[in-house]
């Protein structure tokens, strides 16, 4: 305990402050805003956001002609989150296409970042000292939350290749004087297993993160093995990056003997959201405007699902507004049981790419067809991949023999989700490889979905 109040409250503010962040009074200044009345929280949202479209339309070429091919005058037109449906959205495309004219003419000492691209897709963007300052307090406020902070041992398995490859001698020494210690989620081979599992025993750290799929198979290898890993003294796993089941929550809870922290948010959309020990999903709201759009482009109440439309109130040096995060959720309109006043996401139902389309047209959820390998304890891989409105195939890496009882089963399940008349080719393979990122991607369709008539 010592220790970890030495790093988290003199050498981490030395470190931000050598960085020229502000991090530590931002999020001291969260800690309190938290707790404020939602209308006054509402008031320095929209007052966030006025600043930031008022500095887009001044000092950024892109918005200052996107604005101006609307009529859109910031200090004039805007009154509130509503306004926002004039303005254009914003996408990987159209971030590449305008990298240059997106940066601010007062920006200084920008820092360029780049998406791991897990879904097919890298992104190449820039984030000034202001926006750091900000991601870094958020996420700082919501790991306090767990009576965890910076300076307690934690053990981080990660995929993205920018982490991987960046892991320079200032950076070793920073994290070991932070008690931070990096894994590839990468090491899916049994050796490599076996590694992970050896080595958090070992370190007994009191917080993990890292992606749901990736703890989750962990932690089966290790019950698999009849490793114990539940008295290791270990507070809290962090999950991000990717949509977390129910199935793997219960799993990781159960073999390493500590609640489940749900994260949401991205390289490029920031720190969106973050679950508390209520069990609620909130949303930093003092920096992060959410819209929830439906298929045409409007915005949808709380309760009801949609794409969610992120705007980054400090992101005034390279601004995020309106940006399209893929994703597919909805708001909740019950406050957390916790006293935080911040709003509550009340599902992420996964990413608009996780839908596929039923031969009738409909969409289908891919948790629908997760249900049906979970049925099948001898499945411990899958990829559903749509070809065509009449052609899926799904990849499968199967313990034992695969007998036509079993491939029965399968074709049953998708037949009676997908239309009878789909074709299902089963396709058994050794594994199931991630994206570059790291990430699984479980369900991908190579068709059109409703979601794509956003950017037409």
């Amino acid at each position: 305990m010592m220790y970890t109040a030495l790093v988290s409250g003199v050498l981490f503010p030395l470190h931000e402050k050598l960085k020229k962040h502000s991090s530590v009074a931002v999020r001291r200044h969260m800690e309190q805003t938290q707790y404020w009345p939602p209308a006054r929280l509402q008031e320095l949202q929209i007052e966030r956001l006025r600043a930031l479209l008022l500095r887009a339309q001044q000092q950024v070429p892109y918005y200052r002609a996107a604005f101006a091919r609307i009529g859109f005058d910031a200090a004039r037109d805007f009154k509130g989150v509503a306004d926002l449906v004039r303005l254009p959205l914003l996408d990987k495309a159209t971030i590449r296409e305008n990298i240059e004219t997106l940066k601010a003419d007062d920006a200084r000492n920008l820092v360029r970042y780049n998406t791991g691209g897990s879904t097919g897709a890298p992104l190449t963007f820039f984030v000034g000292r202001h926006r750091v300052s900000h991601d870094v307090a958020a996420k700082w406020r919501a790991t306090r939350w767990w009576n965890v902070d910076i300076g307690d041992r934690e053990i981080v398995i990660w995929g993205s290749p920018i982490e991987l490859s960046a892991q320079d001698r200032v950076r070793m020494v920073r994290d070991t004087l932070m008690r931070t210690e990096l894994m590839s989620a990468f090491a899916t081979t049994e050796a490599g297993l076996d590694g992970h599992v050896e080595r958090i025993r070992q370190r007994r750290p009191k917080m993990l993160f890292g992606y749901p799929t990736v703890l989750a198979r962990i932690a089966s290898h290790a019950e698999d093995k009849g490793i114990r890993l539940d008295k290791l003294g270990i507070r809290v796993a962090f999950v991000t990056s990717e949509c977390l089941y129910p199935s793997q929550r219960e799993q990781i809870e159960r073999v390493f003997g500590c609640p489940v922290a749900n994260g949401y948010g991205g390289r490029d959309s920031g720190f969106i959201a973050h679950q508390c020990p209520g069990g609620k999903l909130h949303i930093t709201s003092e920096d992060i405007v959410i819209e929830v759009l439906d298929p045409e482009g409007r915005q949808l109440p709380p309760g009801e699902s949609g794409e969610i439309v992120v705007t980054h109130l400090q992101s005034g040096d390279f601004p995020f507004i309106r940006y399209r995060t893929g994703d597919v959720g909805a708001l909740d309109t019950e406050p957390c049981s916790c006293g935080r006043t911040l709003p509550v996401l009340k599902e992420i139902h996964g990413r608009t790419t996780d839908f596929l389309i039923n031969q009738d047209g409909t969409l289908i959820h891919s948790a629908a067809l997760a249900y049906i390998m979970r049925d099948l304890p001898a499945v411990r891989a899958f990829k559903v991949i749509q070809e065509t409105l009449d052609w899926t195939r799904v990849q499968i890496v199967y313990d034992g023999l695969f007998d036509d009882k079993a491939r029965q089963a399968v074709e049953a399940g998708f037949h009676a989700r997908m239309g009878k008349q789909v074709k299902i080719d089963v396709e058994l393979v050794p594994e199931i490889l991630p994206e570059k990122s790291g990430k699984y991607r479980y369900c991908v369709t190579k068709l059109e979905t409703p979601w794509n008539a956003l950017t037409k």
